[in-house]
């Protein structure tokens, strides 16, 4: 091998030593370039969406808020007319007792005096009761002519037992004539309720739509016709004739006038047979008249139509029948009366004290009820 070979052999070996350490060597490797920011369309939607998301959540909390409030408000107004529901059947409820008084036979005057005053005192406390109320902002107006009502017919209750109190008896009509400026009070006093409390109050809860509460009525004075200075005269003259044991007059009674069928208004005849047509709306219309000269207070009319079992039997009462008077009370008759079979139907008003002839207290009819 020549020297010059030698020298080959060497080199290529050399080489190959030095290709493997490069190779070998770990790379270093440079900085990494900085992130860009995304470009572009969809980034500024997704912006977008995240503002939009918490604008509904904002508007989502806006309107619970507001809901809750209303429902709060709704619940202000519920609750004080259901309060005021309160007051307005207890102020009724002397109504009806001052009628019952003034209407119940045998009545002296030391227990009108009495029953009376009690009236007025708590007629006095349900006004001061009720001043205590809160009422929401749109019903202040109603608020206030409630308590003018009451006042009105505390008032009324007090202006009557001075009268009674201070008329001497036999000054029936001065008395008359006093009782009844009392009883305009109140009468008044419900057509102020009807007018400026209870139909404005509904107006105004139908303006806010709230719904499920029940404005009420308040009706005092239920039977107007006590309310005259004739009829009260009477009811002086009734009153003050039972304190001293006696009488007002003679002679005394009343009697049957008519007897109708309803809805048709065809009177039935003591005569004949009377055949009477079946309806959903079948009824009764009995007229009464006083045919004495005292005042007649709670007389009972009945009306009966037999039957093999159980005979239908309905009773009404009139409150006040003054001398000459005429008063129709009205049955309804919503059970099946026997059909096609003769039977008779009979009505009567009680006899009064002191009555000696009752003979027209009680009339019967020959009838016949057929399928209308």
């Amino acid at each position: 091998m020549s020297d010059r070979e030698s020298d080959i052999e060497f080199d290529f070996f050399e080489e190959s030593d030095t290709r493997e350490s490069a190779e070998e060597r770990p790379r270093r490797r440079g900085p990494r370039p900085p992130v860009r920011p995304p470009t572009g369309l969809t980034p500024l939607l997704r912006l977008i969406g995240l503002i939009s998301f918490a604008i509904l959540i904002v508007l989502l909390l806006v309107l619970w808020v507001n809901g809750c409030r209303e429902d709060q408000r709704k619940d202000t107004y519920k609750n004080y007319v259901k309060d005021v529901a309160t007051f307005a059947a207890s102020s009724q409820a002397l109504g009806k007792s001052l009628n019952t008084l003034l209407t119940t036979p045998g009545t002296k005057e030391a227990d009108v005096e009495n029953e009376l005053s009690g009236l007025a005192q708590q007629q006095e406390k349900l006004t001061e009761q009720a001043e205590n109320l809160d009422p929401p902002g749109r019903l202040r107006k109603e608020h206030a002519h409630m308590l003018d009502t009451f006042a009105l017919r505390a008032e009324g209750l007090n202006g009557l037992n001075a009268a009674f109190q201070t008329i001497p008896p036999k000054k029936a009509t001065q008395a008359g004539n006093e009782l009844a400026q009392q009883m305009r009070r109140l009468i008044a006093s419900d057509v102020l309720w009807e007018d400026l409390v209870r139909d404005p109050t509904k107006k105004e809860l139908a303006n806010l739509s709230i719904t499920g509460v029940n404005v009420p009525d308040s009706v005092f004075l239920r039977n107007t016709d006590i309310a005259t200075a004739a009829s009260l005269k009477s009811v002086w003259q009734r009153i003050h004739g039972a304190a001293t044991g006696g009488s007002t007059c003679s002679p005394r009674g009343t009697g049957i006038v008519s007897t109708k069928v309803l809805p048709s208004g065809n009177e039935l005849s003591t005569a004949e047979r009377n055949t009477i047509q079946t309806t959903q709306d079948l009824g009764f219309a009995v007229t009464v008249k006083n045919q004495g000269c005292a005042q007649e207070v709670g007389l009972k009319v009945r009306l009966s139509i037999q039957q093999s079992t159980n005979p239908i039997k309905k009773e009404a009462t009139i409150d006040l029948l003054d001398p000459s008077e005429e008063k129709t009370v009205e049955f309804a008759v919503p059970e099946l009366p026997p059909l096609d079979q003769a039977t008779t139907l009979t009505v009567e008003v009680e006899p009064v004290p002191e009555e000696q002839s009752t003979t027209n207290n009680t009339v019967s009819y020959d009838v016949q009820f057929a399928v209308g």
